[in-house]
């Protein structure tokens, strides 16, 4: 049960390359972040990443119309049917070719798919279970390079494609007789977008010089005839000559009768003609243009461009709506919702994806992952955030419950090396190479401190300890460590004694000891009680790389360069066990290494441990695609996730494929797009990445940090792939405690009849069966849940503690689950505090149960916070509206009066008259 994790989702990237595609209902994104697919929804504000992954990136998603089929293509044209209902792999397929679009019909019949210069239509994968699910229908030739874009008509009769040799297509998707194929011109370079009109064959295109081109059909949608219509006569019936329309016999080839107008006796091919033509950058302010998109019912044409800008246009006019630049960088990719409100933008280059509504011009979603790559996470205390820091200065902050980012600090000058939460959970300190350490205040979203050295120094680790006071950090020049205060954010002391680059900093969690790891194969423990003294120095058989405390301070987890992991006693500086996890790695092999992966591996290490919730098994990670996870008292391995199987990252196989060498090299390391001038990508001595000068390369797979959750319940790393999160799935394994022949869901429940509720709760976690779990705790009343807690079995408290806790982040019974909460910890608190090993154990469950109170504690009050500002509004109104009804009263009894007044004056006036009369 305990290492029954599987990949839950993916931070750090919300987009990489290929097409955006919205939901049916027009309220989610569907994005390919690398080879996974991400489901961002904009309504609850959302992420949620498929088990899906492909063997290269992904290049682009097609979307069936009802929503339930998506067909993802990688860069090899390896294609996998997907349904987005079930979460689940229907079908695998091969194009053999990179496939550059794919679009299905309206009518979720066909989908035609283009590569190279060819398109493909298939017929869609029906409802009823098929041995294969791609059958080909047509095969479409005529453009003469590689095709572009694809678009249907609204009643799926025609489909038109653009390409790269500047002509566009418009096909037939069925045999009609005055429409086999029709070629466009018109344009001076590669076709980015050729869209349909509403119910027509009219049609624009544009080209990625900025040219917009209208074209206008003669024909009608209705007026495309079937070829066989043609071939076979039509019965003559009685009557018909009495129409109004004047027809007559006309003799056909064979001699067959077809009835037809006397004016058309041959039905007239489709023509277009070119209406008017546009172009966008007439003052010569924009670039080229690389994506476009239209929507059909209100005419609206969106275009972006490689400097960042986008262009809203209603057509036919070319009247320009809006103008904004969103990006410094080329956008990729353009889709707009069902409704036409929201517009999605996905720009490749920083890894940005944007949701615009156009209507009022503001953000519905705005994302951006680190456009390099990942070097630190950390969770916060109670387990809902984790922040993570990169190659591009930037430190974000992530909701796990979300997925998204909510904060981003850009105040580093360079790469950020590592970070971390203070026990209180609303500071993160970062440390960076720009030779500051900052503190940021989760309150206000503010740098508050800054912390720098006497010298200038890069720093390559941090740690701070339990009270928060004080931070330290690790120089990788200076060979130096340095204490500052938090409060005061002066410099305390500057800690000397390494002999090489100190690699690694641990605070212990219950005393005012720190460990640091360094090259000069030593672990020094620094007492910050005694005048910054070194209690203790560790010998190590290699250079420190990493170093570690458990989560109860009593054991030390070391990872050194010849690839061990030693477990030391940090009282009594004894050395406890090791671990040799050098083969664990199974490192790939380079397309550019002159030697074999198993001659590499001898060089390579752990660069990252971490200790689980409750102390008993530790994960480790480095330069590989592989993470293990190790029992520390029985000192082996558990088990082994693989982090990706993208096969578009460097040594990611241990074999080179001999298919692909030749004299001059792999055939991997030529790039096949010899126009763009690339050719041989060989990297020079030392250089990780590529020819940056190229912005060609294959990244290499490692992971670089590692953090399991507080709660116990996930762990999370960073990869060259992204945040990888992984969590504890219980519905993998069935784990019964205690069983026993008298424990049956039948004998439960017979428990419940007999109204023996604790008896009842105490056979369901023996068999241990999530669904009877919660029906017997939702059975008890709410009045007898303290006399249950009471006469519970000590053992059973921990277990339905966490079981409550578990429970509570999804159930909407919040009072009825707090109670039991309440009453387990009223009742067993003090238990549970006075067994000391008990605390260990339990610690993960508390921290689970306040991540669980502090997410519906800050649901409701953002709820009530509304309610309550809508009640302030909605008696202001009516204060407003009674002063208003007050003031008319008046109003009208001044007119009575005045009325009255002047009705006796009148009399008076009267009276007087009649008297002088």
């Amino acid at each position: 049960m305990k290492f029954a994790y599987r990949f839950s989702n993916l931070l750090g990237a919300v987009y990489r390359q290929g097409n955006l595609n919205f939901s049916k209902d027009g309220n989610a994104v569907v994005s390919p972040v690398g080879n996974r697919v991400s489901v961002f929804d904009l309504k609850n504000n959302t992420s949620e990443t498929l088990p899906i992954s492909t063997t290269k990136n992904i290049t682009c998603v097609g979307l069936s119309p009802d929503g339930n089929l998506a067909v993802v293509v990688d860069e090899d044209g390896a294609a996998l049917l997907v349904s987005l209902i079930t979460r689940a792999i229907l079908h695998h397929f091969h194009f053999h070719k990179p496939v550059n679009s794919i679009r299905f019909s309206p009518d979720g019949r066909k989908f035609v798919v283009t590569k190279e210069n060819v398109a493909l239509m298939y017929h869609a994968p029906g409802k009823q279970r098929e041995f294969n699910a791609f059958v080909l229908d047509k095969s479409y030739y005529g453009p003469y390079d590689e095709t572009t874009c694809i678009d249907w008509t609204d009643d799926s009769k025609c489909f038109v494609v653009g390409s790269k040799d500047m002509s566009t297509w418009v096909y037939g998707a069925q045999r009609w007789a005055n429409l086999i194929y029709y070629s466009l011109g018109g344009h001076k370079d590669v076709i980015v977008g050729c869209f349909f009109e509403k119910d027509s064959l009219d049609l624009y295109t544009v080209s990625q010089d900025g040219t917009l081109c209208v074209w206008e059909s003669d024909t009608e949608l209705d007026g495309l005839v079937l070829k066989k219509s043609r071939d076979k006569p039509k019965p003559v019936r009685q009557g018909d000559e009495e129409e109004d329309i004047e027809e007559e016999r006309i003799e056909g080839e064979e001699g067959e009768v077809i009835r037809g107008k006397a004016e058309t006796p041959k039905e007239k091919n489709v023509r277009y003609r070119q209406k008017s033509r546009h172009f966008f950058n007439k003052e010569g302010d924009f670039n080229n243009l690389t994506a476009a998109a239209y929507h059909k019912p209100t005419h609206i044409l969106v275009t972006g461009f490689a400097s960042g800008i986008f262009h809203l246009h209603e057509l036919p006019e070319f009247n320009l709506i809006h103008s904004l630049s969103i990006s410094d960088q080329r956008i990729s990719s353009v889709a707009i919702n069902s409704s036409g409100d929201w517009i999605g933008f996905g720009c490749s280059g920083m890894g940005q994806l944007l949701v615009w509504e156009w209507q009022s011009e503001s953000y519905v979603f705005k994302q951006q992952g680190h456009f390099n790559n990942m070097a630190a996470l950390a969770y916060s205390p109670d387990g809902q955030y984790i922040v993570t820091g990169g190659d591009d200065g930037k430190v974000k902050v992530w909701n796990t419950n979300s997925g998204l980012c909510f904060v981003t600090f850009t105040e580093h000058t360079s790469s950020v090396t590592n970070v971390t939460f203070t026990s209180s959970g609303f500071v993160i300190v970062s440390a960076s190479l720009d030779g500051t350490v900052r503190a940021f205040d989760l309150h206000r979203y503010r740098n508050f401190r800054t912390f720098t050295s006497p010298r200038p120094a890069q720093f390559s680790c941090l740690s701070v300890d339990v009270s928060g006071e004080l931070v330290s950090a690790g120089a990788q020049d200076s060979f130096e460590i340095f204490l500052w205060s938090m409060q005061t954010g002066r410099l305390l002391e500057v800690l000397g004694g390494h002999e090489g680059p100190v690699s690694c900093l641990c605070f212990s969690p219950v005393q005012s000891i720190l460990a640091s790891a360094s090259w000069d194969r030593t672990i020094r423990l620094w007492d910050m009680l005694d005048s910054w003294q070194v209690k203790e120095t560790l010998p190590l058989t290699s250079d420190g790389m990493s170093v570690t405390y458990r989560p109860d301070g009593q054991e030390l987890a070391v990872a050194t360069l010849n690839g061990e992991i030693s477990f030391w006693n940090p009282h009594t500086a004894t050395q406890t066990g090791s671990v040799s996890g050098r083969h664990d790695l199974e490192m790939g092999r380079k397309e550019t290494d002159k030697i074999t992966a198993k001659q590499s591996a001898k060089g390579k290490s752990f660069k990252s441990l971490c200790y689980s919730a409750d102390g008993e098994s530790i994960l480790a990670g480095g330069q590989s695609k592989f993470v293990c996870i190790y029992n520390v008292k029985e000192q082996m391995l558990m088990k082994k996730f693989e982090i990706s199987c993208n096969l578009s990252f460097d040594a990611m196989e241990e074999f080179l494929d001999r298919r692909k060498m030749t004299e001059f090299g792999s055939l991997d390391l030529v790039d096949e797009g010899a126009g763009d001038g690339d050719g041989v990508n060989i990297s020079l001595p030392g250089v990780r990445k590529g020819d940056m000068s190229s912005r060609h390369f294959k990244p290499e797979i490692r992971v670089s940090s590692l953090r399991f959750s507080p709660t116990g319940r996930s762990w999370a790393a960073t990869t060259t792939e992204g945040l990888l999160v992984y969590s504890l799935d219980g519905s993998l394994v069935f784990d019964p405690y205690d069983l026993d022949l008298d424990v049956t869901p039948a004998s439960i429940r017979k428990q419940l009849r007999l109204q023996e509720w604790a008896s009842a709760i105490v056979l369901a976690f023996r068999l241990n069966e999530k669904a009877l779990k919660q029906e017997v705790l939702e059975t008890v009343p709410h009045d007898q849940i303290p006399v249950v807690c009471g006469s519970l079995p000590d053992i059973y408290v921990e277990k339905l503690l966490g079981f409550v806790a578990a429970c509570l982040e999804k159930s909407g019974h919040l009072q009825f689950y707090m109670t039991w909460a309440q009453n387990l910890l009223m009742l067993h608190g003090q238990k549970l505090k006075n067994r000391f090993t008990f605390v260990m154990s339990i610690l993960p469950t508390l921290q689970a149960l306040q991540k669980s109170i502090k997410r519906h504690f800050d649901d409701l009050s953002k709820l009530c916070d509304f309610n309550m500002y809508n009640i302030r509004y909605a008696e202001a109104l009516s204060k407003q509206r009674g002063v208003k009804r007050a003031a008319e009263e008046d109003k009208d009894e001044e007119e009575e009066e005045d009325e009255e007044l002047s009705e006796e004056m009148s009399e008076a006036s009267l009276d007087e008259s009649e008297l002088m009369l």
